[in-house]
Formats: C-alpha cells, sequence, structure tokens
C-alpha cells in the first residue's frame, strides 16, 4: 500500500472516531435544591423545558421524580410525582432525557392502573404496544365526523329523554351521595360501546375499590381500563390520571372503536391545577381558580369526540361536582361552555330515593335534535311539558288548592304523574336498551290524557 493510501485510511479511521464523539448523548448539566415550599421545588443551575421530568437526589440516595411546571430567570419551578420525604438543601437535580408517556395497548382491558400507568390490581405491568403522549395532539375540528348516530347507555331516561350521540361531550352535574357513582356503573356494564376508559380523579381511596368491585363488577370491567389518582396522590398525579385516561381513549378511537369515555370528576382536575397554578405564583380569580384552570378545562375535553369519517369516536361523561348543589360554581359555569350537554342528578330526587336522580327539568342534550326521528323528539318534548307543569303545580296539587277541570294541561299532567315517574325510575341491575327505551316512550305518550284518567279511576 502506498504512503498516501496509508494516510488516506489513517484520516478516514480518525474522522470516524471524531464522527462518534460528535454523535454522543449531550451532556446533562447538573442544578441543586434551592428552596422548597410546600409542594413545589425550586432548582438553580440546570435548564429544562415545561412538562419534562427531573430526579432530586436526597439524603442516603433517596430519588424523587420531579415534573417542570414553570420557571421564573435561571430557576426551575418543579412539582413532585409523589412523596418528598428524604430531601435536603442543596440536593442535586438532574434532568432527564426523555419525558413522561402514556404506554397503551390492547392489553390494558381489563387492567386498574394509577396516574402514570403502574398497575394497582397486582397482576405486573401490561404488554403495550406503543407510547404516546400525554397531552395529545390536537384535531382539526373539519376533519372530524359529525355527530349523527346515538349511543346506547343502557339508561331509559338518558335513551328517550337525553339522546347521547356517539362523540358527544356530556357533563354529569351533581352534588356529594346522589349516585353518580351508581349511574356511571350503570352506563359502564350496559352501554354498546365497544371500550369503556374509566378516570377516577381524585375521589377517596375506598371508593375506588367498592367502585371496581360493587359497582362496575367483573362484567364491566372486563371491557374497560380503569384510571385511578386518589385524593391523597399528588396534584401533578391527579392531572396526569386525567390526561392518561384521554390518550388511552384516544388510542382505542384511532383503533377505529366506540370508546365510551367516564371521568370522575372534572372538578377534582380543576381543583389539582389551581393547586399547581397557585403554588408557582399564579394569581387566583373566581373562588381561588387561577385563570390556567379554564385554559386546561377545554384542552382536556377537546380531546373526546370523533374521529375522521369511518373511524372510531369517544362519548365522553365528565361528572362536575357541584358544591352545596350550586349549578352556578365557576368549574360547573366553565364546563357548560364547553360540553355538548349536560346531565343534573337533583338532591330531592335522591332524598325520595328515587334513582337515577336526573332532573329532567334542568338536563339538556346539544346533539339530540340531530340524531332522533320526529316521532321521538315530539314525545320527549311532550314529556317535559307534562313533566314541568305538575312540578310548577305540585304545591298546590298537594294542599288541595287545585280543582280539577281548572286547566286541562295541569289536568293531564296530573293524569300522566304516575307513569312519567315511573318510566324515570331504574333499577341498577336492569339495563334498558335505546330501541327499548324509545319503545316504551312512544307506548306511554300514545294514549291521550282523558284514557289515562279513565283508568286511573
Amino acid at each position: 500500500m502506498s504512503l498516501s493510501a496509508e494516510r488516506r485510511v489513517r484520516w478516514l479511521e480518525r474522522f470516524g472516531d471524531y464522527r462518534k464523539r460528535v454523535h454522543r448523548p449531550p451532556l446533562i448539566v447538573e442544578g441543586h435544591l434551592q428552596r422548597m415550599v410546600g409542594l413545589t421545588l425550586e432548582a438553580e443551575g440546570c435548564q429544562a423545558p415545561v412538562g419534562s421530568r427531573c430526579t432530586v437526589i436526597g439524603s442516603a440516595g433517596a430519588q424523587v421524580e420531579v415534573e417542570v411546571v414553570g420557571f421564573a430567570g435561571d430557576r426551575l419551578y418543579l412539582m413532585p410525582t409523589g412523596s418528598l420525604h428524604g430531601l435536603t438543601p442543596n440536593a442535586r437535580v438532574i434532568p432527564r432525557a426523555k419525558g413522561c408517556a402514556a404506554h397503551v395497548g390492547t392489553a390494558l382491558l381489563g387492567r386498574v392502573l394509577d396516574g402514570a400507568g403502574r398497575p394497582l390490581d397486582g397482576k405486573g405491568m401490561p404488554a403495550t404496544d406503543a407510547a404516546v403522549g400525554l397531552v395529545g395532539r390536537p384535531i382539526n375540528p373539519l376533519s372530524r365526523a359529525p355527530i349523527e348516530r346515538p349511543l346506547d347507555v343502557g339508561i331509559r331516561a338518558i335513551n328517550a329523554l337525553l339522546t347521547v350521540g356517539r362523540g358527544q361531550r356530556m357533563g354529569l352535574f351533581a352534588g356529594s351521595g346522589v349516585g353518580k357513582s351508581v349511574l356511571l356503573g350503570m352506563m359502564t356494564r350496559y352501554t354498546e360501546a365497544d371500550v369503556v376508559v374509566v378516570g377516577l380523579i381524585g375521589e377517596r381511596g375506598r371508593e375506588v375499590k367498592e367502585f371496581i368491585d360493587h359497582i362496575l363488577g367483573r362484567e364491566g370491567l372486563a371491557r374497560a381500563v380503569v384510571i385511578a389518582a386518589p385524593a391523597d396522590t399528588s396534584p401533578l398525579m391527579r392531572l396526569h390520571g386525567a390526561m392518561l385516561t384521554s390518550s388511552i381513549a384516544e388510542y382505542f378511537r384511532d383503533q377505529g372503536r366506540q370508546v365510551l369515555l367516564l371521568m370522575d370528576s372534572l372538578t377534582r382536575y380543576a381543583q389539582a391545577q389551581r393547586e399547581i397554578g397557585l403554588a408557582i405564583g399564579e394569581p387566583p380569580t373566581t373562588k381561588g381558580y387561577p385563570p390556567s384552570v379554564f385554559a386546561k378545562l377545554p384542552q382536556l375535553v377537546e380531546r373526546a369526540g370523533n374521529g375522521p369519517d369511518g373511524g372510531g369516536s369517544i362519548t365522553a361523561f365528565y361528572t362536575v361536582l357541584t358544591e352545596g348543589d350550586d349549578q352556578n360554581d365557576p368549574v360547573a359555569d366553565a364546563a357548560r361552555a364547553i360540553l355538548d350537554g349536560h346531565v343534573v342528578l337533583s338532591r330531592g330526587l335522591a332524598d325520595a330515593s328515587h334513582y337515577p336522580a336526573i332532573d329532567i327539568e334542568a338536563s339538556a342534550s346539544r346533539a339530540m335534535l340531530n340524531i332522533i326521528g320526529a316521532d321521538q323528539l315530539e314525545a320527549a318534548r311532550r314529556f317535559k311539558r307534562l313533566y314541568s307543569l305538575y312540578r310548577q303545580n305540585q304545591d298546590l296539587i298537594n294542599v288541595g288548592a287545585y280543582r280539577a277541570g281548572s286547566d286541562a294541561q295541569v289536568d293531564e299532567a296530573i293524569a300522566y304523574q304516575g307513569q312519567l315517574t315511573g318510566f324515570l325510575r331504574q333499577d341498577v341491575d336492569q339495563a334498558v336498551g335505546f330501541d327499548e327505551s324509545v319503545g316504551e316512550l312512544l307506548g306511554l305518550l300514545s294514549e291521550t290524557g282523558q284514557d289515562v284518567m279513565e283508568v286511573d279511576r
């Protein structure tokens, strides 16, 4: 080999060494923990994008996983995903190259996971197919398929009077102890959807097991994925639990399946964001909620809905807790503006053992006009008119101040009252399909009020 050829080989080898050095992973600059107040950590000396993860090395090698939620100047604001036990001043803060992701796949069916996607049911990590972002990707609103077909949820009052379409997003407004968890469990077991994704966000830990064992049951769990981020977890983990729930639902929608998403509750999601926003210095607005709460609510809700034409859909129910049954709560008011309808549960009906305690007068489905026939629409309107007439005159009727024959419409409402109330009630173990619900509604109102009064006599 000639001298020039040998030099050429050596230069190529040296160039290869340089190339390997250039393509090495970038050096990670560590920082140190400067301040900790409440759940907020402040770090200096390192840089990391918002949403990325860091590891804080405490005393005796204790490691705490944190997420970057903001910055000011050279300082990073961090929130923990778990316990802060063992942290000391000037603890090492090491940015991680990879951010948080949602691991998805059909193996998730029948599983119960926490907000980070770790198993809570003791069955080991599921064999997932892919990893997707927690934030999700926005869908062009013009590429979404329209809401044209109803989704059977197995609840007679909703199927017939508050018909829900595939891809619709509904709010379930309720105070505490009025049966919202039972109603969600009934929909999980009786719906015609292919997959059910349940997010239990910010609820009591005891209620998680009760919902899975007694309300959901084996039959409901077989085609469901449950994400549980109870109230004792960090606010960041509660946010991630809600986002993970949406990511899993999006995965099954992209597979062409009809998904029913049930999130309990949207209020706890907003409260978790409020804790984070206030902790990093965001100014409070209405009832202590910072502006970021009302920016994140539509970002979460808009992830549900239909995909492109011919694809799958996510039909979502988000529960909204109304403090003291106040329908003008800021979160409830914001949710009504971004959802496609709302089902209101009444404490008065629940106290009277009327279940499900759906207040038909206060509830509405905005997509109902586009997905039902004229006969059902006319029957639903007549049902609500008669039910409302009786409620408006109920005090006069109860004290005997109303005389029969004074108003023909009120007489008709009184005659139908027993049938209307019976139609709205449904046992927990009773499933009523969509066609059956509509048939019962049409059959109920096919008789004239005079015929009903004759039968009552």
